[in-house]
């Protein structure tokens, strides 16, 4: 997820529980050219095994240098992003634009596929455009074609953007139609959700996306019922604080205090979203420099204070609204051209965009 999956956070999640923390989406052409942001948000440490990239890209060339270099530098895993829905993404052709043109995503997969080597290349996608074009079908036997590990389906359309349920029918449907593992990812908001999914569409995996964004501790609880025991309660509110520090200090060690803590306004609102008495608190967070100034506003609140279960199914998108999607003048007009789209945007650009 844009914005959101940088080494602070995936480190911070890997301490409750093992699992496959992929990376930012990284523009392949900013890899390529050595742009200090991209290679950051593609940076790791040692203590990250599975180190996981993922990459968009729209021209093959780049997309299989930019795998080439990574599996290079020791990466054990790329995704492709063919879901991401945002405009600044799509208009310019990549993204959820991408499975419009099944031919183009082939060539894409392929050159992955190619330049990774031993390396595993999965691909991530959305159901299709809307509900009138419908791409998953093909994205899946591309990715199976091409040689991808895996594919992932976000069971909503790229039109829906974050509104409504994710259409959990398609990842069944995916799963009976290709030989590949299926990864799921959709409304999975608690440990129980991901159960559900599993047994409904019979996937061979699930992906967490907006579940964790304010709670990290997720992952140590879907490793529990995995593993047929009960999860524990949710921590209280002086717990969260404590996880909002130790997050601070990991996303200033990697952005440095003045980037990082600016990364940390948006962390600090969703972390105490539905709190008594965090309205005060969090007109304040969105104006914090400093590490000091964020725990000075954070003392405000009550540290006895137990989390608000109705929280734990709260979406990011809380307008439910769709969109018309933006493309490339003309780009629907021949599906099977393979020629790649012109001028990707930056990672500045898709900052907070997700999947």
């Amino acid at each position: 997820m844009a914005g959101v999956t940088n080494y602070a956070f995936r480190s911070l999640c890997r301490q409750f529980g093992a699992g496959l923390y992929v990376s930012e989406m990284i523009a392949a052409r900013g890899l390529i050219e050595g742009n200090a942001m991209t290679h950051l948000l593609a940076s790791s440490s040692a203590d990250e095994r599975p180190r996981s990239v993922q990459i968009y890209g729209s021209d093959p060339l780049d997309v299989e240098e930019a795998s080439r270099r990574l599996a290079g530098d020791g990466v054990h895993h790329i995704d492709m992003n063919f879901g991401c829905p945002v405009p600044k993404v799509t208009r310019h052709g990549g993204g959820s634009a991408i499975p419009l043109k099944p031919r183009l995503m082939s060539s894409l997969v392929r050159a992955a596929v190619r330049a990774a080597g031993r390396v595993p290349v999965t691909v991530k996608v959305r159901k299709g455009l809307d509900d009138d074009l419908l791409t998953f079908r093909d994205a899946g036997r591309v990715a199976e074609e091409e040689g991808a590990a895996a594919i992932g389906l976000h069971a909503r359309t790229a039109a829906q953007l974050y509104a409504g349920e994710a259409d959990w029918t398609a990842i069944a449907e995916l799963k009976a139609a290709v030989g590949i593992p299926v990864l799921g990812n959709g409304d999975v908001w608690e440990c129980w959700d991901a159960l559900r999914m599993l047994r409904a569409t019979g996937c061979d995996g699930v992906i967490v996306g907006r579940g964790c964004l304010r709670r990290p501790w997720l992952f140590a609880e879907l490793e529990t019922v995995f593993n047929g025991r009960e999860p524990g309660p949710q921590p209280r509110l002086g717990a969260i604080v404590a996880l909002i520090r130790e997050h601070a200090e990991r996303a200033i060690a990697l952005f440095g205090e003045e980037n990082g803590i600016r990364q940390m306004r948006k962390w600090c609102l969703w972390y105490t979203g539905g709190f008594r008495g965090a309205g005060a608190v969090r007109a304040v967070l969105p104006r914090i420099s400093t590490l000091d100034e964020m725990l000075a506003a954070l003392a405000h609140l009550d540290p006895d204070e137990e989390m608000p279960l109705v929280v734990l199914r709260t979406s990011r998108a809380k307008d439910g609204r769709r969109q018309e999607v933006r493309l490339p003048h003309g780009y629907l007009e021949d599906r099977e051209d393979s020629t790649p789209p012109c001028d990707e945007p930056c990672e500045q650009d898709v900052a907070l965009a997700g999947g």
